[in-house]
């Protein structure tokens, strides 16, 4: 077993994928500026597994081999804050700003092969399957990403009623291979510089869906999978002064599937609606996602945080009552993340499958309210940065004979230099209000799915019981109390 390097990882990519971008078929993805820049965002990613002050925190070592923490399912406290470690080092590197980080669907393909006889219960070799693939990917230490939603063309139809019965992923036909499967699943989140595409249902196939219901993984270069991304965000990715996020630029795509062959030892099931629908949950692998999904968000929370209040040190509006409430409002929002991951991991509980996994309430609450949080503090530092926002010079002038004669104009409160100042706006701007900023917020909004949903589903899977004999005894007063009350009176 092996943890890999960033140069290994991007060797990996020369191998003839069918990437669409802008129109046209790219040769190579490190040859377009844009994958390029997402590609060694993961390759520094899988360097820190390499770094002497960090690789405790990243990689694991036992009898079962070397491998990536995030490819090891936690037994007790221990391991699950170390995961949780783990998780913090890797949004740190990023600031929170890459929700598909290798870490991420490790964590999900690790709690499926936990979770084993969950997929024997369809068929034993789908178990089988489930767990030599996760025992592959601690050999081979792969970047998985993954792809688990329908094309949305009519939400009020099953996938067996749109207009179109190959819009969404379906089975074709069993050969003696495998499954031959066609059709279409979003949003496939760094797909383009993946190793391999994780694909499973999520929720909400009905009765007559079967063929609709598949999990398996396969090579993102496998034959008849074509891969077609947005519209990029950033422009130009090397103005890293006008866009200093541009290497976060986590580029997203649409994953097509043309009769596509999925290998029989790669399929995890298939042709089960009740499987599909309960996958996410009963394998625990919502909980485990949604721990790397918190510890990522408190990242963001510090970096969002950290720009309003440099910004009002910068300008000296700290000096303002109102300005300081603000501060504190988002500060409080960062320690409300951080609360919400310790509360998750102290209430863990051990599943069926013998992971201890970390408690959903606190997940689900902050996967609810962290978008609305993750707004505000926006909206904080919009304020704060005000018109200067879009007053800023290129990055062009900075390094212009013109500099000299205006780099005054530029400058901040109590010496701050003017090429800190317009650093630290574009820095602003790109994390609030440039079209990365925005495609973040969106992503908060719905990286955990239907808000909406999400708040319903807090609710129908809460225990309720502790809260309702709060009531019932509230409203039965003590008979100590009672008889005290009667007493006082004689």
């Amino acid at each position: 077993m092996t943890v890999r390097t960033g140069t290994q990882y991007l060797r990996g990519l020369h191998d003839g994928r069918e990437v669409w971008l802008g129109g046209r078929r790219v040769d190579d993805v490190l040859d377009e500026p844009v994958l390029a820049g997402a590609a060694l965002t993961v390759a520094r990613l899988y360097d820190l597994q390499h770094d002497p002050e960090l690789r405790h925190h990243l990689v694991r070592e036992d009898d079962d081999g070397v491998y990536p923490v995030s490819l090891a399912a936690p037994r007790n406290a221990q391991e699950l804050r170390a995961r949780g470690q783990a998780y913090r080092t890797t949004a740190s590197a990023t600031f929170g700003l890459l929700g598909r980080s290798p870490d991420f669907v490790n964590t999900a393909v690790t709690a499926f092969s936990s979770a084993q006889e969950f997929f024997s219960r369809t068929d034993p070799r789908f178990g089988r399957n489930v767990r030599a693939f996760h025992a592959r990917c601690r050999e081979s230490d792969p970047f998985l990403s993954h792809a688990a939603i329908n094309p949305p063309l009519n939400r009020a139809r099953a996938s067996n009623d749109q207009d179109d019965p190959f819009v969404h992923l379906r089975i074709v036909r069993e050969t003696s291979e495998g499954l031959v499967v066609r059709g279409a699943k979003l949003i496939g989140t760094l797909v383009p510089v993946a190793d391999e595409i994780v694909v499973f249902p999520l929720p909400k196939y009905a009765k007559g869906d079967e063929a609709y219901t598949v999990a398996f993984s396969v090579p993102v270069a496998t034959p008849g999978l074509r891969i077609v991304c947005r519209e990029p965000f950033v422009a130009d990715p090397t103005r890293l002064i006008s866009t200093p996020l541009a290497p976060y630029e986590e580029i997203d795509a649409t994953c097509i599937f043309d009769d596509v062959v999925v290998p029989w030892d790669r399929v995890f099931f298939h042709g089960d609606v009740d499987a599909a629908n309960r996958l996410y949950d009963a394998t625990t692998a919502r909980h485990h996602t949604g721990q790397h999904g918190i510890v990522r968000g408190a990242a963001k929370a510090e970096l969002l945080a950290g720009i309003a209040v440099a910004l009002a040190e910068m300008s000296g509006t700290n000096a303002f009552l109102h300005v300081q409430e603000m501060l504190g409002e988002v500060l409080g929002f960062l320690e409300l993340a951080k609360a919400g991951i310790l509360a998750a991991e102290a209430d863990a509980r051990t599943s069926e499958w013998g992971t201890l996994t970390p408690a959903i309430a606190p997940v689900m609450a902050l996967r609810y309210h962290f978008p609305k949080m993750t707004a505000r503090m926006i909206e904080v530092i919009q304020i704060l940065g005000g018109g200067s926002l879009l007053s800023t010079p290129a990055e062009e002038d900075l390094r212009s004979d013109l500099w000299p004669a205006i780099e005054r104009f530029f400058r901040g409160a109590d010496g701050v230099s003017a090429e800190h100042r317009v650093r630290l706006l574009k820095l602003a701007w790109d994390a609030t209000g440039s079209a990365f900023g925005q495609r973040q917020m969106q992503y908060e909004r719905y990286h955990s799915g239907d808000p909406v949903r999400l708040a319903a589903a807090q609710y129908f899977g809460y225990d309720t019981t502790s809260l309702l004999d709060t009531v019932n005894r509230a409203l039965r007063p003590a008979p100590a109390a009672a008889q005290l009350q009667q007493e006082a009176r004689t």
